[in-house]
């Protein structure tokens, strides 16, 4: 297997405590490297801040500390975008964290949205044999989680776009490997200062930076629908997937060889690297039909896919 390993953080950081970069003198690195770049992406692109959208969850959390910290608190704009009743609690630790901070902090009830949405495109495009088929339901349920990934962004985009700041994603390594974000949703910033942190490396980032525990210990979750968590939709919890992915993506070892080495179940194994090739289209641009030398990105192959 192969992916772009590019980073601006891990190109000098040489990890000292097994595959990942977890011991203090590292993790320092990775914090002022993580810091600089997002201070060199607001002042190369002349902006005015940043915006965040923070769910109360880790990866947003430890997001805003550091663009704070880059930018200062006054620059940084926080934004709680709930659309479920079951937002609610993890909304009001993002505004206690927001305020925590010192930084601007908003809350939009998308729920609204979602509902005008439904109500009328999502309505129309909805075909009787669609909603009668078999499994059809599940499929629903995860194209309006994507609308609201979307709903999220266009809110975090028309704030940015006001203000003149960026857009400042909250995306992992593990989530961009296995595609587990929205297309023009949650995948969609200027900027991912954790982009090349596994979720192993996050939660050890977050503890040197000084992240409250009760949040680094929260069960992950995208927020799509209510009870959604990343482990029931990944099929298997971040310790399992972090190691096997370091070993398919970094080390390159046969998936076979891996699964020996890592003692793990087979199926969950395969599962997980099927993801990973499957969802290639979502960590690259959209295709062109390369036509003489003009092809600035790849050509069709394929291997486009939903979300």
């Amino acid at each position: 297997m192969s992916v772009d390993r590019k980073t601006f953080v891990f190109s000098d950081v040489a990890p000292t405590n097994g595959a990942f970069v977890t011991d203090r003198r590292s993790l320092e690195v990775v914090r002022e490297r993580i810091v600089a770049a997002i201070r060199t992406s607001v002042g190369d692109a002349g902006a005015d801040g940043v915006v965040v959208a923070m769910s109360g969850g880790l990866d947003s959390t430890l997001t805003a500390a550091l663009a704070v910290e880059a930018v200062g608190n006054e620059n940084v704009l926080g934004l709680g975008l709930p659309c479920h009743k079951t937002d609610a609690a993890h909304v009001s630790d993002a505004r206690t964290l927001a305020e925590g901070m010192g930084i601007d902090y908003e809350e939009i009830q998308l729920r609204p949205l979602l509902e005008a949405f439904e109500g009328t495109v999502a309505s129309e495009l909805e075909s009787e044999s669609a909603s009668d088929a078999s499994g059809r339901s599940d499929e629903r349920t995860h194209a309006v989680g994507n609308a609201v990934a979307r709903l999220r962004m266009v809110t975090a985009y028309y704030a940015a776009n006001r203000q003149s700041r960026l857009v400042i994603g909250t995306a992992n390594r593990s989530e961009r490997l296995l595609g587990y974000f929205t297309k023009y949703g949650d995948g969609a910033a200027d900027v991912y200062p954790l982009g090349d942190c596994y979720k192993t490396e996050v939660r050890a980032l977050a503890k040197h930076v000084g992240i409250p525990r009760r949040i680094i210990g929260k069960e992950p979750t995208a927020g799509f629908w209510a009870t959604q968590t990343d482990a029931d939709e990944l099929g298997a919890r971040y310790d399992v997937i972090d190691p096997l992915l370091y070993r398919l993506v970094e080390n390159d070892l046969p998936l076979e060889e891996a699964i020996t080495e890592l003692r793990i179940d087979p199926e969950t194994a395969g599962e997980i690297a099927s993801r990973f090739e499957a969802t290639t289209h979502k960590r690259t641009v959209p295709p062109t039909p390369g036509i003489g030398d003009r092809a600035d990105s790849r050509a069709f192959d394929g291997s486009t896919g939903p979300e």
